[in-house]
């Protein structure tokens, strides 16, 4: 009797554990079918996107439970490089139109769906812990002509960097002479930018409004238009890509009153709101 109770026990015993791994296979085969089901959009996008992407993302995948938005934030052109090296994009969205143009004479663009996005400031932040009493652009220009401040600026690769060259060229400063004079430092996009102002390794910076509203940094001045021109942000679907009826409609999202307020909210000005 005691020897039939002990294989019983252990019929049982197998039982359940057969029943349990049932369960687990299913599972896991419908997880892998949810997510087999999504069709994944891939977005490049200017690093200063970088807050604002990620929170449309959320609200636009709750209502479209069958997209995954996958994103790469770098500077633009760093992007539209890795874009002419064969990598995957559905959707690119650039800080400046040079990079876009260059992506466009190339044929790497669908034309039509081409469109300026919106619009950002160039902004000069000072950081917290600088003594150098910078309030403006000009005492920019004036600290670094007596050479007592350390800057940092985005390369000359970076469209926040290009914009920042012609501000220097505006107040006829050397870029190079006060590079060799230790005076800048530099970074590969605009939040290794931001992140030095934030962490007070240099005096002051100029980065995006967008990113010092991020930062929660102070903007001391804005560049106008005179200074660099207008900072545009160009938006494309790509021509090689494989879902493009969903990268439109993504767009078309990005155009919409809901991603305005968002983006308005931080700093950028939409310009082909719908």
């Amino acid at each position: 009797m005691k020897k039939f109770a002990a294989i019983l026990l252990i019929l049982l015993c197998l039982t359940g554990m057969m029943t349990a791994c049932a369960q687990t296979s299913t599972a896991t085969a419908t997880k892998d079918e949810t997510s087999a089901d999504k069709t994944e959009i891939i977005i490049f996008a200017a690093a200063s996107m970088t807050e604002t992407l990620e929170q449309l993302a959320v609200s636009y995948q709750s209502s479209h439970p069958d997209i995954k938005l996958t994103y790469n934030f770098d500077s633009s052109g760093t992007l539209k490089t890795q874009i002419e090296e064969g990598a995957d994009c559905d959707l690119f969205i650039s800080a400046a139109q040079k990079q876009m143009n260059g992506l466009q004479d190339g044929g790497y663009i669908n034309t039509d769906t081409r469109l300026d996005l919106l619009e950002n400031k160039v902004a000069l932040c000072v950081a917290a812990n600088s003594k150098s009493g910078i309030k403006s652009y000009k005492d920019m220009r004036d600290h670094l002509e007596k050479g007592d401040i350390l800057m940092a600026i985005g390369n000359e690769d970076v469209p926040v960097g290009q914009y920042t060259q012609k501000i220097l060229a505006y107040y006829d400063l050397d870029e190079t002479k006060l590079a060799k004079s230790g005076l800048l430092t530099y970074g590969s996009n605009v939040k290794e930018v931001t992140s030095q102002i934030a962490e007070g390794t240099v005096d002051c910076g100029i980065i995006y409004q967008t990113d010092a509203f991020s930062a929660n940094l102070a903007v001391s001045d804005t560049a106008t238009e005179d200074m660099c021109g207008q900072v545009i942000y160009p938006a494309a679907v790509l021509a090689a890509s494989h879902h493009t009826a969903q990268a439109k409609a993504f767009l078309e999202y990005l155009q919409t009153a809901q991603a305005s307020e968002v983006f308005e909210a931080v700093g950028f000005t939409p310009l082909s709101v719908k």
